[in-house]
């Protein structure tokens, strides 16, 4: 029986629920502006919150129309490997450090040309 019900109509290809009684929420047309010089409009919700950026096409930050530039947070600088070396050894330390590794490598040199 469940068979004859399935045949040809098509499973999967479109939805089998309407749209009657659906009411879509209510939209607010929201204008970027990039540096670039492009608008970017986005339709937005009534009861979103709004970001004050948004990416352009372009890839650049657009400024929302009716807002001022938010304020860039202080982010910390990044961590290089000096820096971290730094931490866990002083200056002398490395000197004594970088002395005895030249030494070993010239060591080697001098063993590698007798042979």
């Amino acid at each position: 029986m469940s068979e004859r019900n399935l045949r040809g109509s098509r499973l999967g290809g479109a939805s089998l629920e309407s749209e009657a009684g659906v009411e879509p929420a209510e939209r607010q047309q929201v204008t970027y502006h990039c540096p670039n010089g492009h608008s970017v409009t986005v339709p937005m919700s009534l009861e979103a919150d709004v970001p004050p950026l948004w990416e352009c096409r372009c890839g650049a930050e657009a400024l929302r129309a009716d807002t001022d530039a938010p304020e860039k947070k202080a982010g910390k600088p990044a961590r290089t490997h000096w820096d971290m070396l730094l931490e866990r050894r002083t200056i002398a330390e490395l000197e004594v450090l970088l002395d005895e590794r030249l030494e070993l490598l010239r060591s080697r040199e001098l063993i590698k040309r007798s042979a």
